[in-house]
């Protein structure tokens, strides 16, 4: 069995459910429901059914022969990914490892050694340099934890067991694209267990998509040593998705006493000048920017407020987690000398399991504020449902589920 290593980027894109190339995925044919014999007699049987609806997708016999020689049924993939995690971090324990000093400082090494090339991509494509190598860390720790997965064989694998077969066989069907193209030997195609792959870990229906050949050399090459295409197709997928050259992800601010939480959230696009005539100000002193943005509470009240502008919906593109987007914005702040964030809590609650959320749910649903189903996922509705049972009661409408909040509920 060949190794499993789960990566930084995969970590966050099954957190979110969403990463580079989950919103890109290009069409295939419908896959053929498992029947018949399990395990690796079946996992075999399901390659020789697959292979007609690769070619009618236009991959050669010759480019499966090759993929598929020592493909088998990765089983340690199976239990990855059907693992669900009973906790969760809070928004400050994932931030205090994602902008860690230690992050940091290599960052601001990496700006250092790959200067001269960096300067040319943002040249190229507008996207800061800092927020371009603030995803590699994130994402692979600067290519220390690319993944060594074979990524034919896990595809492969999460499009046998049936869970997300239909997307999983889309991303094998792409990554049989990429080794057809020659950007890569199927033996080379590695990366995290769920398909995401290289420096900055895109899924193949984004690497089809916005990958790009910098250096020149005939092949879009994600996965070497050398992170030169990585860094450029990042740059490309991140001004293809709406970065606006010169502007700012966002900013930690501060809000103003008696300020209207009915103005919190990323659906709530409101005039900067708007918020500075109401008392809202950056925490260092700078101006707010212009144009329009939202007020983001990731922690809820009792923490870090953060003015966020179309920016943070581009890299929002890469990955939809709101952590992540922070996490990304504030290592490339800090790799541009910026400060800390000032406004994370002493001693902040503790995320809810997920069992108390769905409790979560399921109580304020009963209480007249319907969350449109209790899955433990806290979502948009849910947290409307917060906010309007937070009204009723007299508390901070924050929208933010806590601890505190359930045992009110209880």
């Amino acid at each position: 069995m060949r190794k499993v290593l789960m990566s930084v980027g995969a970590v966050a894109l099954l957190s979110a459910c969403a990463g580079p190339g989950i919103g890109n995925v290009t069409s295939s044919p419908a896959p053929v429901t498992r029947s018949g014999p399990v395990g690796e007699a079946g996992f075999q049987q399901w390659i020789t059914a697959f292979r007609p609806r690769a070619e009618r997708a236009g991959i050669s016999a010759a480019t499966l022969n090759r993929s598929f020689a020592d493909v088998r049924l990765n089983t340690e993939v199976i239990r990855l990914d059907g693992r669900q995690s009973e906790f969760t971090k809070t928004v400050w324990d994932y931030l205090s490892g994602a902008v860690s000093p230690a992050r940091v400082e290599q960052g601001r090494a990496m700006l250092a050694r790959h200067a001269t090339t960096l300067n040319a991509i943002e040249a190229r494509y507008g996207v800061d340099k800092e927020i371009v190598v603030a995803i590699w860390g994130m994402e692979s720790n600067f290519g220390g934890n690319r993944g060594s997965t074979h990524l034919i064989e896990s595809l492969a694998t999460l499009a046998y067991e049936g869970r997300r077969a239909e997307f999983f066989e889309t991303q094998l069907i792409d990554a049989l694209k990429i080794v057809q193209a020659g950007d890569v030997t199927p033996d080379n195609m590695v990366g995290s267990w769920a398909g995401a792959m290289g420096h900055t870990q895109f899924m193949p229906s984004s690497f089809l998509e916005y990958a790009v050949d910098w250096n020149g050399d005939g092949r879009r090459d994600i996965w070497s040593d050398d992170p030169t295409d990585a860094l450029a197709s990042t740059a490309n997928y991140l001004a293809r998705s709406g970065w606006q050259r010169g502007g700012i992800w966002g900013m930690e601010v501060t809000l103003p006493q008696g300020f209207d939480y009915g103005q919190v959230g990323k659906g709530t696009r409101i005039p900067t000048s708007a918020l500075s005539a109401q008392g809202v100000r950056s925490v260092d002193g700078r101006s707010l920017p212009g144009g329009e943005g939202s007020i983001l509470l990731p922690g809820g009240a009792q923490g870090a407020a953060f003015l966020i502008m179309p920016n943070f919906r581009a890299i929002e593109k890469y990955n939809a987690a709101d952590s992540y987007v922070i996490g990304v914005g504030h290592l490339a702040d800090r790799l541009k000398g910026l400060g800390p964030l000032r406004g994370v809590p002493a001693n902040p609650e503790r995320a809810l399991t997920r069992a108390e959320s769905v409790e979560l749910q399921e109580r304020l649903t009963r209480a007249g504020f319907d969350t449109q189903g209790a899955d433990g996922r806290l979502g948009p509705n849910t947290r409307t449902a917060i906010t309007a049972f937070q009204r009723r009661a007299g508390i901070i409408p924050d929208g933010f589920p806590s601890p505190t909040l359930l045992q009110r509920l209880r």
